[in-house]
């Protein structure tokens, strides 16, 4: 049973990732791709715009990934630890804890989830 609970945590924390980072790379799922996200980000200071939506981008694509496939869960964690942590930074940490606010509460419960697997393991139902 454990295994199968590691296995849901992964792929739905994983797979989320993967989502927003492909909102940021293509404009998938509502996003506003490259150019879109890179404007917004060089609005709140984070220059070059473009380039750090990429990069964004790929931690949260490669790291999602890599965390619902349970392979290199430390390397997933530190991309998804630190794009995380960014965030709060950037955006969320001065609007408090709650999401309903614009708060980092959604951030720091990645984060958690992120360190907590690395710490524990992906199980047996993992590729790595």
């Amino acid at each position: 049973m454990l295994n199968a609970g590691l296995l849901i945590i992964r792929l739905v924390v994983g797979l989320t990732l993967m989502g927003h980072g492909a909102q940021k790379l293509f404009g998938w799922f509502g996003g506003y791709g490259p150019k879109g996200t890179g404007g917004w980000m060089e609005s709140i200071g984070m220059k070059p715009g473009v380039a750090m939506a990429v990069l964004a981008g790929l931690a949260e694509l490669v790291g999602g990934l890599l965390f619902a496939a349970g392979l290199w869960l430390p390397v997933a964690a530190v991309l998804i630890a630190g794009t995380m942590l960014v965030a709060i930074v950037k955006v969320h940490g001065p609007n408090g804890y709650w999401t309903d606010k614009g708060g980092y509460e959604y951030n720091l419960l990645l984060i958690a989830v992120a360190v907590a697997l690395a710490l524990t393991g992906p199980g047996l139902y993992a590729i790595g």
